[in-house]
């Protein structure tokens, strides 16, 4: 078969609904409530699917020294996937109602240890709800599969290597969070406000249609690539307030064709936890234009 390594539309998966070489991830879920994706999973969801929680199953246990949503231990991450019916010859498919932006913690995980069979469902539930396509209610299991995984270091950016590259022309720090946050505006979740000094801002809502369908991938590559300018996909190091949103554009840039960028985990919820790490304000993007 032909695997599905970034998106895939409702039509395509309700073609393969009750295959058990197909796992439906349903990855619902909400900050401010974070019980409710799962209290939504049971009320109805896609026929076959499996729930998994952000906090629980897709992050480890936050520390002082963390962010938000700490990467899991690898082994505790294998066991949870192998729960999930996740292993080799397997086709996953991870979906959420807000874009992709809970789905895309999935589905950069897996990516992280080397298993590329897994997209994000376009639109999510709301488009397969709204074409009509089978629901059902309760918890459903799949049959456990082994799932073993090799880390892609290079798929990960640290504190030392995002602090440098602010300070290497030939790379890109781009914060995804909402504009009013980036510039230091309002900050609802974290202590402090603010960005990491030299990064720019490109919020993760830009990467969809109004629908919440991703743009295509012509309209995603140009974006991206007036953004980078000079600097290789690479090269580019993606951030939020947790690793969870950054990674709505690691997806994006895949899906334009630009593959290899980086991201910063821990970001800014693990940044401002050392007071001695920098923290700025405002638009450095204008100020740029300004000077220029």
């Amino acid at each position: 078969m032909n695997d599905f390594t970034t998106l895939i539309t409702a039509e395509e998966l309700a073609a393969h609904l009750g295959d058990p070489d197909w796992a439906i991830v349903d990855c619902r879920f909400d900050l401010s409530q974070p019980e409710i994706g799962y209290a939504q999973y049971r009320e109805n969801h896609i026929p076959g699917a499996v729930y998994a929680h952000l906090n629980r199953d897709l992050s480890a246990p936050v520390t002082p020294l963390t962010g938000r949503h700490p990467l899991p231990d690898p082994q505790i991450l294998f066991q949870t996937f192998s729960r999930l019916g996740i292993g080799s010859g397997v086709q996953v498919v991870a979906y959420d109602s807000a874009g992709g932006s809970y789905a895309d913690r999935l589905w950069w995980l897996l990516r992280l240890y080397s298993f590329d069979s897994v997209a994000v469902l376009n639109g999510g539930f709301p488009r397969w709800q709204a074409l009509g396509l089978p629901v059902t209610s309760g918890e459903e299991q799949r049959a456990p599969r082994q799932f073993q995984g090799i880390l892609r270091p290079e798929m990960l950016a640290d504190e030392d290597l995002v602090l440098r590259a602010t300070h290497d022309p030939s790379m890109r720090v781009v914060d995804a969070r909402a504009p009013e946050r980036y510039r230091g505006e309002t900050e609802p979740i974290d202590p402090v406000a603010g960005h990491i000094p030299g990064a720019v801002n490109r919020f993760y809502g830009l990467n969809l249609e109004e629908n919440g369908m991703m743009k295509s991938p012509e309209e995603l590559r140009r974006a991206f690539e007036q953004l980078l300018g000079d600097t290789s996909p690479q090269d580019a190091i993606f951030y939020c307030g947790s690793g969870v949103t950054g990674a709505h554009h690691v997806l994006a840039m895949e899906v334009a064709g630009l593959r290899g960028s980086k991201l910063y985990a821990g970001s800014w919820s693990q940044w401002i936890r050392d007071p001695g790490r920098p923290v700025a304000t405002g638009d450095e993007q204008q100020d740029a234009a300004d000077r220029a």
